[in-house]
C-alpha cells in the first residue's frame, strides 16, 4: 500500500509500505477515505522537530473499518469512523475523567505504534477506546467536516472550553489557521456575543466571518492590543483562545485578556515564556493543552450531522494522495489553510 513518509526537512514522499494487519485483539484496520495535513505536521517538515527518516506521518483521517480484532466491540467492518489524533484505551482514570489525550496507554497516530493517516489503510490500536462510528455511512459532502473532528475542530473546541467561554462573552481568537478558525466557530456555538478574530489574510477572514466572527483585527503586537482594548472600552476580552503556540501569540493573548479571565491555549508551545507576574497581578488564568478530541467527538459529530456546524470549510484545497508533497508546500508557503487528501 501507499503511505506518506518523511525523510528529512522538506522531504515528503509517497512510499510503498507493508499493508497493516491485526496484531492485537483490540486492533482495527481502517480503509482511509480522507486524510489531511495538519499545521503541527509542518514542525517536522520544517526541521523544527526531530525526524526519524522514513517514518509515517499524518494523524487525522476518517474511513471504513475493514477488519477488527477478536476483542473489539464498539465498531465492526463496514462502519464509517473518525479517528482522533491519539489512540486511547477509554478505561484508564484519565480517560474516564475526559482526558483521553493523557491516557495512561496513549499511542500517537502516525507513530511507530500506529500508522499515519496520510495513506491508503491504517491499523488503529485500542479501537474501542479510540474510534467513533457515524450512524450509517455519511454523504460524501459531510466527509470534510467529519474529518475536522479528528483534530482541529476538537482542538478549537478545547480552547474555548478551557477559556470558559459562555453566552454573552467577548472572545478574542489569536491565530487564523484551521485550529484558530475552529476556535471562532466553537466560541460562536457556545454563545459568545462578540468574537474578535486576529487575521491578516482575506481568505481566512472570510471563513472566520462565516464561522461567526463579529470583528476582524488585522494588526499584530501592540497595535492588536490597542484595537482589542478600543473595542472593549479598555477592559479586554472575557476569554482568549491561543491557537498558535509562539511567544508572540502568547504575549498577545495575555495583553488582551481582562483581569480575571482565562486564556485557553492549544497551540503547541515553542519558545514560550509565561508572564507569571502579570498573571499573578491580574488573576488571568491559563488552561488547556493537548485536546481530548475523543471526549468531544460524539457532541461535535451530532452537530456536524445535524448541519448545526460546518467546520469542513477550513479545507481550502483538496489533492490526490500522490500530490501530498505539493500539499505540504502549499501549507508551508501559506497558500492553503488546510489540505485534504484523498487516497
Amino acid at each position: 500500500m501507499r503511505a506518506t513518509t518523511i525523510h528529512a526537512p522538506f522531504d515528503i514522499r509517497l512510499s510503498e509500505v507493508p499493508d497493516p494487519v491485526i496484531e492485537s485483539p483490540t486492533d482495527a484496520v481502517v480503509k482511509i477515505v480522507a486524510g489531511c495535513i495538519c499545521g503541527s505536521d509542518l514542525w517536522p517538515y520544517r526541521g523544527e522537530n526531530k525526524i526519524t527518516p522514513g517514518s509515517r506521518i499524518g494523524h487525522e483521517y476518517v474511513g471504513i473499518v475493514q477488519e477488527v480484532g477478536a476483542d473489539v466491540r464498539t465498531v465492526r467492518p463496514g462502519d464509517f469512523v473518525v479517528t482522533p489524533f491519539v489512540a486511547s484505551d477509554g478505561t484508564c482514570p484519565n480517560c474516564l475523567a475526559g482526558f483521553q489525550s493523557a491516557c495512561q496507554n496513549l499511542v500517537g497516530i502516525g507513530s511507530d505504534q500506529a500508522d499515519g493517516g496520510q495513506g491508503e489503510f491504517a491499523k488503529v490500536p485500542m479501537a474501542d477506546g479510540t474510534l467513533v462510528a457515524t450512524p450509517g455511512v455519511p454523504d460524501d459532502a459531510l466527509v470534510p467536516s467529519l474529518l475536522t473532528l479528528s483534530d482541529v475542530m476538537g482542538t478549537g473546541w478545547h480552547a474555548a472550553r478551557s477559556a470558559r467561554v459562555k453566552a454573552g462573552d467577548t472572545v478574542v481568537v489569536v491565530g487564523d489557521g484551521a485550529v484558530g478558525l475552529c476556535g471562532v466557530l466553537a466560541a460562536s456555538r457556545m454563545g459568545a456575543e462578540r468574537v474578535l478574530a486576529l487575521s491578516r489574510h482575506e481568505s481566512r477572514q472570510e471563513i472566520a466571518r462565516q464561522f461567526g466572527a463579529t470583528h476582524i483585527i488585522a494588526e499584530r503586537g501592540e497595535e492588536a492590543k490597542a484595537a482589542v482594548l478600543e473595542l472593549t472600552a479598555g477592559v479586554g476580552a472575557d476569554a482568549v483562545l491561543e491557537c498558535v503556540g509562539t511567544d508572540q501569540s502568547f504575549s498577545t493573548a495575555f495583553d488582551v485578556a481582562r483581569p480575571g479571565s482565562t486564556v485557553g491555549f492549544v497551540g503547541v508551545p515553542h519558545g514560550v515564556e509565561l508572564p507569571l507576574r502579570r498573571m499573578f497581578r491580574t488573576n488571568v488564568g491559563l488552561a488547556g493543552g493537548m485536546a481530548p478530541a475523543r471526549q468531544y467527538l460524539p457532541e461535535l459529530m451530532a452537530d456536524v450531522l445535524s448541519g448545526a456546524i460546518n467546520p469542513g470549510l477550513v479545507f481550502d484545497a483538496e489533492l490526490p494522495l500522490e500530490d501530498v508533497a505539493e500539499g505540504y508546500k502549499m501549507m508551508h508557503e501559506r497558500r492553503a489553510i488546510k489540505v485534504l487528501l484523498r487516497p
